[in-house]
Formats: structure tokens, sequence, C-alpha cells
């Protein structure tokens, strides 16, 4: 018996430690809120304006976006998605939108890395699917 309850507190240890290690592999990948925020006031209202309508994030499953993001292809290839969280692209919007201005300096990588967070956790198959809203 106590072989049993001593194997049985080792996996729950082993179990425990897999679930701490997923949360912070997911917290380490960025800011979702700060994703979320970007995400709709500056890739919505572009698409909304410019590509015929935004793109909700339950639109797609984790796995669709993960292949998205890697790619770094928008627009149907012509350019790098990467392009649209550059401090560039938020200085060339920022007069007429408050998040770019708002998130002027975060560095690129961070801010990607917020977006990719909120688009996964906001997936059709993620934590919280999430509209445009």
């Amino acid at each position: 018996m106590t072989k049993t309850v001593y194997v049985a507190g080792v996996a729950a240890l082993c179990l425990l430690g897999i679930g701490l290690h997923a949360i912070d592999a997911h917290a380490a990948g960025g800011d979702w809120k700060r994703g979320r925020v970007y995400y709709q006031k500056v890739c919505t209202d572009c698409h909304t304006a410019k590509a015929g309508g935004a793109i909700a994030p339950n639109a797609r499953t984790m796995a669709d976006w993960t292949a998205y993001l890697n790619a770094d292809k928008h627009a149907k290839g012509k350019d790098s998605l990467r392009n649209y969280a550059s401090r560039e692209y938020r200085a060339s919007v920022k007069g007429t939108n408050k998040a770019a201005e708002k998130y002027a300096d975060v560095p690129d990588e961070q801010l990607f890395n917020d977006i990719r967070s909120f688009m996964l956790k906001g997936a059709k198959d993620g934590d919280s699917p999430a509209s445009c809203n």
C-alpha cells in the first residue's frame, strides 16, 4: 500500500509540474491583453476599412493561427505580417489610431508576441474564443 501511495504521489507531482510548465510557457509568449487591444484597434480597424471586413480570432484554430503567424505573410503574401507590429508602421498610423500611439515604444518582437498570445487565446479552440469586438 505504501508503494501505491508513493507512486500516486509522484505521478501527481509530475502532472502538477507539467501543468505549471505549460502555464509558464503560455505566459512567456506575450501579454494577450495588450495584444487584444492592438488587434482590435489597429488590425480590425484596418481590415474593416481596407480589406473587406475584420477577421475574428475565433474564426480559426490555434494551429491555423500558428501556421499563419509562422509563415509571416500578409495580404496574400504581398508583405510581411511582422511589418504591422513594427514601430515604423505604428508611427505611420498613430495620428489616426490611439492604440498605435499608446504602444509606439513597445519593441516590435514583444508586440508581435502579444498579438500572437491574443490570437491563440482567442482562437476557435483557444482558452477564450474571441470575436473582433
